[in-house]
């Protein structure tokens, strides 16, 4: 296979390549440089010092960064309008390639989520891709890393139930790890070395992942077509949210996603990125090329990689294996944090893992063109504290002037055009300018949307979309400083050596508690307030430009609070604004999966709040839940593989059966989590906790136990 791969027609020519990447970020850079220039200038007209050195240099950095991103805009929208664009599936016909002798895995790795919803997300998809009349050539797999005992057992009840409402035995798989061990990319790796030889392609979805069932037979089809590519990334829609900040950011992603994206694909082409999930992977040089390292050093730079998606796509492209972005295949769904806080403890993870690529730039052997998407991820961090900095130092040379009583000493412009133009006309001019670079792929999504009939009418109409566009920029513009002050401190924090920990994302719409918010934003609101009242001591006139700026800071509070809410998210969609495709044409899928979670809200609302513990002791008093967790602990205990992990939690040992004793007779609250985890992957202790449980007398029992006995009794 190694020799095919030189000569696939899927291979991109260097030289056309290499112009890309030189057309691309030359255009980015002459824009930074003319900006910059003029900056500059204006630095230049007020007196020259090393603090405007230092300010210049700040600024071509983030000018260059916002450039590039407009320039995916321009790029992006030029090819989809002139129709030029290279892709994927346009390269060579797929639609009628066989499927015969394939064999594919649909893998969920999950976190101690809510298993309502990814069995249900998997039940939709599972149904979709019957509907395909493809179903026998795929597998899927729940894959868990859940640490704690009650979701263990509700995922094991879960995946039962699933496997009897589908008649899918043999097609559905759940295991859950003994050992969490590095993370989603280890359960990954612990999947591939136990059942990886039996795929010749794997789908990595994650816990919230939907994917339709044509969309996925596309990818095999795709991978089929053309035998050198390693990896196939979608471009995921998010889908279902229903706070106001889940919508505008569900809006934003789909109406800006599709120019951006084309204009990545334009200078990424074949050697693409990719995201960690909704992805098809070919399995054999994945399982060959991309065993992570363990970066050196301590955490949180060194250690286990946390973003590990992006070197895996590095890895694959540096065994001459392609990576591409399949962005117009629809059909794949994820859902995103609702809520500004949930979503910044998201972003803490991802800044330390993208500050960890740090160290894998200077990999040997990576594609230049991989290190290009290695340091933009980086800078997406760093251009946060850099901005900060770039405030502060103007602050600075401000402040430096008006107490020290020092003036300007006038300079004439050298730019002939703006020798006449005052300093505060060329200030404007400069801002100006950096508002249209900003502004200007946002103003180029909507043109896009207008030139498109059908897609026009997904979003709710023109005007619907214009409101839409209107309304995200106001709500960005207040929450962009609080993403500075946020990626700031986690910078400073991952530089201090204070890693990050590993917990569930939250994806619902529960609403911030006026409270939470007032404990993670005082310093943000204290922060606006202080600064507000320098500037408005400093200059008055300088306060109203930096406004949009302090407005964000001082309504952190009302604004976390606010646009958590499903009111108001119910309220904007009545309105018909930051619509959908998803919402005004919702695919099948989506409304299986919205219908089985309305049927689970009404259950669990008319049902009461569950015991601590509840699912220890269902595992232990319910015949039919100690069945099946015992069922899947013996079937792991006869595969070797496991076999040492189950020596170093003790299996069958004393000491798990005397934690077993202690259990009836102290109740689970005497014992340590990882005492009661031990007692429930001893599958033996299991069995005789259950008869112990109904056949020993009353007074041997704790009377936590002697409770769930009685509540159990009467359920049934």
């Amino acid at each position: 296979m190694a020799d095919t791969r030189n000569i696939s027609e899927m291979a991109v020519p260097r030289l056309r390549r290499g112009w890309r990447l030189f057309l691309f970020f030359s255009s980015a850079g002459l824009l930074t440089g003319a900006v910059s220039l003029i900056f500059a200038d204006l630095l230049w007209r007020t007196g020259w010092s090393t603090s405007r050195t230092v300010l210049l240099v700040l600024f071509v950095i983030l000018f260059l960064l916002t450039a590039i991103g407009c320039m995916h805009g321009v790029y992006g929208f030029f090819l989809r309008r002139l129709g030029t664009r290279r892709r994927i599936t346009g390269l060579k016909p797929y639609n009628n390639q066989a499927l015969a002798g394939t064999s594919t895995a649909i893998i969920f790795p999950i976190y101690n989520e809510d298993s309502v919803r990814v069995f249900e997300g998997l039940r939709a998809t599972f149904e979709s891709l019957a509907r395909t009349g493809q179903l026998e050539r795929f597998d899927f797999f729940v894959l868990s890393d859940s640490t704690n005992p009650d979701r263990w057992v509700e995922e094991e009840s879960r995946w039962c139930d699933l496997v009897r409402d589908l008649d899918a035995l043999g097609k559905i798989y759940y295991r859950r790890r003994l050992f969490n061990e590095e993370r989603k990319s280890g359960n990954v790796r612990d999947f591939l070395n136990t059942w990886g030889k039996r795929y010749r392609y794997f789908i990595c979805c994650d816990a919230d992942s939907v994917m339709r069932g044509e969309t996925l037979v596309d990818l095999v089809k795709l991978m089929e077509a053309h035998p050198t590519v390693g990896l196939i990334q979608t471009v995921p829609a998010l889908v279902n949210a229903e706070s106001l900040f889940g919508r505008i950011q569900q809006f934003a992603n789909r109406l800006y996603a599709p120019v951006f994206i084309s204009g990545l694909n334009y200078w990424a082409l074949d050697f693409g990125n990719y995201w960690g999930h909704n992805a098809i992977i070919r399995t054999e040089p994945f399982m060959q090329f991309c065993d992570l390292p363990q970066l050196p050093g301590r955490k949180p730079f060194g250690g286990q990689i946390l973003s590990h998606d992006f070197v895996e796509a590095a890895l694959m492209l540096r065994e001459n294996w392609t990576v591409w972005l399949a962005y117009d295949l629809d059909g794949s769904y994820e859902e995103a944090p609702q809520a500004m806080i949930d979503n910044a403890q998201r972003e803490r993870r991802w800044c330390q893992g993208n500050l960890q690529h740090g160290l894998v730039l200077f990999a040997k052997g990576l594609r230049g063109v991989s290190r290009v998407h290695l340091l933009l991820g980086i800078f997406g961090y760093l251009a946060s504290p850099l901005w900060l900095a770039f405030m502060l130092v103007f602050n600075w040379i401000y402040s430096y002037q008006q107490f020290t009583g020092l003036s300007d000493i006038p300079v004439e412009s050298f730019n002939p055009y703006l020798k006449n133009w005052s300093g505060t006309a060329h200030a404007f001019l400069v801002f100006i300018i950096c508002m249209v670079v900003i502004m200007l792929p946002k103003l180029l999504s909507l043109i896009d949307l207008a030139l498109d009939w059908p897609r026009r009418r997904e979003f709710g109409g023109l005007l619907s979309a214009t409101a839409g566009v209107v309304g995200e920029t106001i709500f960005s513009t207040l929450h962009a400083p609080l993403l500075m002050l946020w990626h700031t401190r986690f910078v400073i924090t991952n530089l201090a050596g204070i890693s990050v920990g590993w917990t569930t994302q939250k994806r619902t719409a529960d609403g911030t508690d006026w409270l939470y918010a007032l404990q993670r934003h005082w310093g943000h609101t204290l922060i606006g307030g202080v600064w507000g009242c320098f500037i408005w001591k400093l200059e008055p006139s300088l306060f109203w430009w930096f406004t949009p700026v302090l407005a964000g800071m001082v309504f952190s509070i009302p604004l976390s609070v606010l646009t958590s809410r499903r009111t108001l998210g119910a309220r904007a969609k009545k309105l018909n604004l930051f619509l959908t495709p998803e919402e005004t044409r919702p695919p099948l899928e989506l409304v299986s999966l919205r219908s089985r979670l309305k049927i689970h809200d009404l259950t669990d609302a008319e049902s009461t709040s569950p015991r601590p513990h509840a699912g220890l002791a269902a595992a232990v008093l319910d015949p039919y839940v100690n069945a099946i967790h015992v069922s899947l602990l013996r079937e792991k205990q006869l595969n070797p593989v496991y076999a040492e992990q189950f020596a170093k939690i003790g299996a069958g040992s004393d000491a798990v059966r005397e934690l077993g004793e202690k259990l009836l007779a102290a109740g689970p609250e005497k014992l340590k989590h990882s005492e009661r985890m031990a007692v429930m992957a001893d599958q033996r202790v299991m069995v005789w906790l259950h008869q112990q449980a109904w056949v020993r007398p009353e007074e041997k029992l704790a009377p936590w136990w002697k409770a769930m006995v009685r509540d159990f009794s009467q359920r049934i």
